[in-house]
Formats: structure tokens, sequence, C-alpha cells
């Protein structure tokens, strides 16, 4: 019996030091990751975006030089050998398979992306992030001989620290890399690397000058009303609806420039004349690049009634052709003018309405409500957060199972307790 005893405590001994091993070899990877690719290479990131939208936004007539950015992103990507770009999507198949993630994605979607911005596509910045950090972490782990779910949770790593540096968000970045992939399954393993990861890399990026959104709203209420819930409840469903039109004219311009217009060159020159054409006839600037000064006009109150459905347009006109970028901004552009427009309808304070637009909006298309709750927190402050929550709850129910990326997973119904496995439509 002693010597069983001591075999089960030299087993449970041993297993403790696996563990401990383990630990600290992921500390050190995401220390790593979040440091280089996150810090580094997210604030390079981020400083090329800001360089490229002041550039833009001083010299108005780089717009008509949109077709040019077009076919010099085409045929960058054709002698790279890549003939189709699956972009987020391939990133989140990825970390559910053993689809390998090409190292030269990363330079690929940056300089794109940069080009896209410079010249006026209408375009965010969050797919770039997902698929430069995923990419350049899966090249990470190539490099350390990580075996193959150990790859997967360093490719969320990397997402996580580049969406981190970026958005200045390190809690929203790392809930969203273990949120999207399979909605209703969180990847707990990758837990302790991609919090490690995304923290550092926004420490990083914030000391070297990188500023976090964030927006005071003047008019938060106080504690719970029953009225302002009602209204939330409302603006949340409609929003939920809005999120479902996104998606699918996003999905539908994609098709059509590729059933009609199956020549990259010959789409890309017809998308840039449209996308000229339709920003001189708006007689503004403000549907180019990701939009982050109407955002902070909506939140201030301010929204012109048709800007959600011209950013809707204008974005699956961009992408579509096949510019680059991410579609995760323009969400936030919808949700906040058209929460401001229709938040006056329906009573609600403007400003207040914009935050409950940007959050509902953001969760009916990535199907991410932990995600979208952390956002409006940290972009809004937390005395909103029992409006945040319902808004979510009633988005995510109400947007079906749209999403922006093919590859996601929905493992559970959204209206009962049931496994239904299926990809977001």
């Amino acid at each position: 019996m002693d010597e069983e005893k001591k075999e089960n405590l030299k087993q449970r001994a041993k297993h403790n030091g696996q563990r401990l091993k383990a630990f600290f070899c992921w500390v050190l990877l995401s220390v790593g990751i979040g440091a280089v690719i996150g810090g580094g290479v997210g604030t390079l990131f981020y400083y090329t975006l800001q360089w490229c939208t002041q550039i833009r936004m001083q010299h108005s007539w780089l717009l008509y030089l949109l077709p040019l950015g077009g076919l010099f992103i085409v045929w960058l990507y054709h002698i790279c050998g890549v003939k189709k770009s699956r972009g987020t999507d391939l990133v989140l198949l990825a970390i559910r398979s053993p689809q390998p993630l090409p190292a030269r994605m990363a330079p690929l979607i940056f300089a794109a992306t940069g080009i896209t911005h410079l010249f006026g596509g209408s375009a965010g910045r969050e797919g770039a992030a997902l698929q430069i950090g995923g990419s350049l972490a899966y090249g990470t782990g190539r490099l350390f001989k990580l075996d193959e779910k150990s790859l997967h949770i360093v490719t969320m790593c990397g997402m996580g620290a580049v969406f981190s540096a970026l958005f200045g968000m390190p809690v929203v970045a790392g809930v969203f890399a273990l949120e999207v992939i399979s909605v209703g399954e969180m990847y707990y393993s990758a837990l302790v690397p991609v919090c490690i990861s995304s923290v550092l890399a926004s420490g990083i990026a914030q000391k070297l000058g990188a500023k976090p959104a964030h927006f005071v709203i003047a008019a938060m209420p106080g504690g719970i009303h029953l009225q302002t819930a009602m209204q939330t409840a409302l603006l949340a469903a409609l929003c939920g609806l809005v999120a479902i039109l996104f998606c699918r004219v996003l999905h539908l311009a994609g098709k059509l420039y590729t059933r009609f217009l199956p020549n990259q060159y010959i789409r890309v020159l017809v998308g840039s004349a449209l996308i000229i054409g339709i920003t001189l006839l708006a007689g503004t600037t403000d549907y180019e690049g990701a939009g982050g000064n109407v955002i902070a006009r909506a939140i201030c109150g301010q929204a012109r009634p048709e800007a959600f459905l011209m950013k809707i347009l204008l974005t699956a006109l961009t992408l579509g052709a096949g510019f680059k970028g991410g579609e995760i901004v323009p969400s936030f552009f919808i949700g906040a003018t058209f929460g401001c427009w229709m938040g006056g309808l329906l009573g609600l304070n403007p400003g207040l309405a914009a935050a409950i637009g940007l959050i509902s909006l953001f969760c009916g298309v990535v199907n991410c409500p932990i995600t979208a709750l952390l956002l409006g927190c940290s972009m809004f402050g937390y005395s909103g957060a029992p409006y945040f929550f319902l808004a979510c709850a009633i988005s995510y129910a109400l947007s079906g199972y749209t999403g922006l990326y093919a590859e996601q997973t929905i493992l559970y119904s959204k209206f009962h307790a049931k496994f239904i496995n299926k990809k977001a439509e």
C-alpha cells in the first residue's frame, strides 16, 4: 500500500511539473507575441493608418487615384500567388482545422489596407489586424515547431495582440479572439496566453503614443429606468435588423462583382468608379476610410439620417471590389449614426442612443455578445452596463444567424437549448 501511495505521489508530482512547465512556456511565448507582434507590428500598423488618414484628409484629390491603388492591390496579390483572398475567414478556419496560414498574408494585408485608406476606400482596419496578428503568430508557432493544437492557441494570441494594440482595449480584444471563432464555446485553454499578449500589446502601444477609443456621454442615466430600458430594447431590435441588412449587402456585393466582373482588374476599376461617383454625389468625405470622426460626432448627438445607409453601400462596394480593410469599424459607424438618428425619434438622448446603436450593431454582425458588452463598458463607461447588456442580448437574438465571417461557427441555437453547429450566413 505504501508503495502504491508513493507511486501516486510521484505521478501527481510529474503531472504538476508538466503543467507548470507548459504554463511558463506559454507565458514566455505570449510575452514575445505581445511585445513584438502586438506592441511592435500592431503599433506600426496603427501609425501607418493614422498617417494615411491624415494625408487623405489634407489632399482630397487622392480619391481620384483610387483606381490606381486598386490595380496595385490586385497586382500585388497576384504576384504573391494569392488568387483568392479569404481574409479573416482563413484565420478562423486555421484555428479550427489543420488549414495553414501563409506568412505572406501579414505584409500583403498591411500594405493593401494602407492603400485603401490612403485613397479613400470605405473600410475599417480590424479585419487586417486579425489577419496580421494571426498569420505572424502562426508563423512564430511554426518556427518553434508547435503542434497543431498549440498553433491554434498561438494564432489567437496574435489576433488579440494586434487588435489590442490598434484599439487600446485589451479586455475586449482578448475576449473577442476567444469568442469569435465558435459562438457558444470559449477557448479557455488559450485564456492565459491571449490575456498576457493582449494586455502587453496594449500597454506598449499606449507607451508609444497610441490612443484608445473612449467617449464620455453626458446624458448617461444613473440607475435603471423602465422607460429608458424599453427604448433601448426597441432600438436594439431595430439594430439587429440593420445588422442583417449590412451582412446581406456585403455578401451580395461580393457575389455580384464576381458574377458580372470575373476579371479582378476590371472589377476593381468598376468598383473604384462607383465609389468615386457616389462620394462626389454625396458631397462629403465622411464615408471615406473608417469614419472615426463621424462616429465621434454621432456620440455627440449629430448624425445625418442617410449616413448609415451610405456607409453600408460604400463599404460593400469597396470590399467587394477587392480593396482591403475590415468591416467592424464600419459597423461602429453604421450603428452609431443609425442609433443617433433613430434614438432621437424614439425619445432617447441621441448620444446615448448612438452608443447603444454602436454596441448593438457590432454584436449583431459578429455574434459576440460578451465582447460587445465589454466594448460598451470600455468605450462609454460602466454606468451604462445594464442598458448595454440588454441591447447586446436583444440584438444577438434578433440578428439571427447572419454574420460577417462565413467561417464563424454558431454551435447553439439562439432560441432553443439545442446544438446546431452551423456556419454564419
